[in-house]
């Protein structure tokens, strides 16, 4: 769909609208209004209305929450953006900050901080230069537009959200097909990820995600090394039941990690690998 411009709310901004507004320059690349919407600009298909207008009408490119009921399910402008743009389940399974920020903005932060089971005084900590100066000048501006300093960073954020959460689509799909869960002497289990070439990217991006997605008694991965042709051995979860100091003085070892939550290995055959994970568990 073509839309004109984005309208979102004036006065104060917020991280809900800032990433809502993110994800819609970054997927139309138009101006946004920070203005109350006219009766006939929040009926206008090809104007954007975001986290405000009292309507939520995918159709219409209409996406605000305000109109929900108290007891509604949290749900912000931007969990509203995300399912338009088919992302949300994606987001709420890779992205541990989206819940919390969907709490923020329809719950506020005493609330949050208990359903968190934090002190309230913990959530100002949790705030930065970066989220205080990014939310004020986007406040500042009436309108941003392509070439401004606020309106190009927030393409980017859009940009990296929606290329983070695909890429995570697609990882999970190929980590499905290529992953493999040994046992080990009926003591632990251990997924493996045989070395596919060409290799792209980094091969152990996404397993403790896989892992905790699926549900599955994993305590390590090993995975391929990419700066050489070996394999990396990895703790799940920090598991202290495997120690991979252990395996240091190995010959096929070149390196084990002093706190021993990895380590990284010549070999390449998977029964030697499997002797390594034997020889690193502590049980």
């Amino acid at each position: 769909m073509s839309i004109k411009h984005i309208i979102t709310h004036p006065g104060g901004a917020h991280k809900d609208d800032f990433l809502a507004c993110s994800l819609m320059i970054y997927s139309y690349g138009v101006p946004v209004l920070r203005k109350d919407p006219s009766g006939s600009e929040v009926e206008n298909n090809s104007i954007a209305v975001v986290d405000v207008g009292g309507e939520h009408e995918p159709v219409r490119m209409n996406f605000d929450h305000h109109q929900f009921p108290a007891d509604y399910e949290p749900t912000c402008a931007l969990s509203l953006v995300l399912r338009y743009l088919g992302l949300y389940e994606e987001a709420r399974q890779y992205c541990d900050w989206l819940e919390t920020s969907e709490w923020l903005d329809t719950r506020g932060a005493v609330k949050t901080a208990k359903w968190l089971g934090i002190d309230r005084s913990a959530m100002a900590k949790l705030n930065s230069p970066v989220d205080i100066t990014l939310l004020r000048r986007f406040a500042k501006q009436e309108r941003h537009e392509a070439g401004q300093p606020v309106y190009e960073v927030m393409r980017m954020i859009g940009e990296d959200m929606v290329s983070f959460l695909k890429g995570m689509r697609e990882r999970m799909k190929e980590i499905e097909k290529q992953s493999e869960i040994w046992e080990i002497d009926d003591k632990f289990k251990v997924m493996f990820i045989p070395r596919v070439e060409p290799m792209v990217g980094e091969p152990s991006a996404g397993l403790g995600r896989y892992i905790e997605s699926n549900g599955l008694d994993c305590v390590a991965m090993v995975y391929p090394d990419r700066r050489g042709s070996g394999y990396g051995l990895s703790r799940y979860n920090d598991d202290l039941r495997l120690d991979f100091t252990r395996i240091d003085s190995c010959d096929d070892v070149h390196f084990a990690h002093k706190s021993g939550f990895m380590a990284k290995s010549s070999a390449i055959a998977p029964e030697r690998l499997r002797e390594l994970l034997r020889s690193a568990w502590v049980g």
